[in-house]
């Protein structure tokens, strides 16, 4: 393992069959996608691997998309997929670097510490022309049991009070949304930011989109948008996903008080009495 969070395909080559590793395919994709990841994992994943919803993985009960569930039903769950206290957890997905950093962020928030994401995801995979089967995965069930990390996870009251107080807040939406030059995704928001914020394109820590840029270009990146990684950073996006790149990168580059607003703009920009800045 050569870096914090991440495992190479060359590590997960040689653990496949490690009893102690749990390998899950974290795909994700906008609506405007028409994908179906549930079904792409169906037909070619990474042996061994079992696919991890993040709109099922929830609170169901939210009207937001893939918000947490709480600590007793992600135990539940987790259980019942198999996964159990102790274990490695390796994350993947079929972009590169994209939903599989939300799945991470999620362990983490539960209290998992041995949690990482595959280089390169499953495009890397399959470049190097390594094994992929099909069909269905299952392993016996594991005692799991959650402990909620309050310190990774902000909710929209813990927001207003950031926005007020100065916190760092960055946003990981394109520029043009966060200037509001662009439409929302997703119907009946509102076009802007939250007053504070600045805006660090989850692109800007990547490299081809697929895997993360190195330590110091990082830094770099957040560090001219304005954001000092050695203070409390909150991040945010559209609902959480591309946040998680960012809590992602910056706990890859040692920074150590990172949270992400779990409801992000379709929570805040959905809201009525929340203040907006163009």
């Amino acid at each position: 393992m050569d870096r914090r969070n991440i495992v190479t395909t060359e590590w997960l080559q040689d653990h496949l069959d490690a009893p102690d590793v749990v390998i899950l395919d974290g795909s994700w994709y906008m609506p405007a996608d028409n994908r179906d990841p549930r079904k792409e994992h169906f037909e070619a994943h990474i042996p061994g691997s079992l696919y991890f919803d993040i709109d099922a993985i929830a609170d169901t009960t939210s009207d937001l998309p893939h918000m947490l569930p709480t600590p007793d039903a992600f135990s539940s769950m987790m259980r019942k997929m198999g996964i159990g206290d102790g274990q490695t957890v390796v994350v993947y997905d079929g972009t590169g670097l994209y939903s599989g950093a939300r799945v991470w962020w999620t362990f983490k928030v539960m209290g998992v510490d041995h949690v990482y994401v595959l280089e390169g995801g499953l495009p890397k995979w399959k470049t190097e022309v390594r094994s992929i089967v099909s069909g269905p995965v299952s392993r016996p069930e594991c005692h799991f049991t959650a402990r909620f990390n309050h310190a990774r996870v902000r909710d929209i009251d813990d927001m207003r009070q950031a926005s007020k107080n100065g916190v760092q807040i960055a946003d990981a939406r394109s520029l043009g949304r966060f200037n509001a030059t662009e439409p929302e995704p997703r119907p009946g928001l509102r076009n802007g930011h939250i007053p504070g914020s600045v805006c660090v394109p989850y692109a800007t820590v990547l490299e081809n989109g697929s895997t993360l840029k190195s330590v110091d270009e990082i830094t770099a990146a957040f560090r001219e948008a304005g954001i000092d990684p050695t203070k409390p950073v909150i991040t945010t996006c559209g609902s959480g996903v591309t946040a998680s790149i960012l809590a992602f990168a910056l706990d890859e580059i040692g920074a150590r008080h990172v949270a992400v607003y779990d409801g992000s703009w379709t929570e805040w920009g959905g809201a009525e009495d929340t203040p907006v800045e163009p």
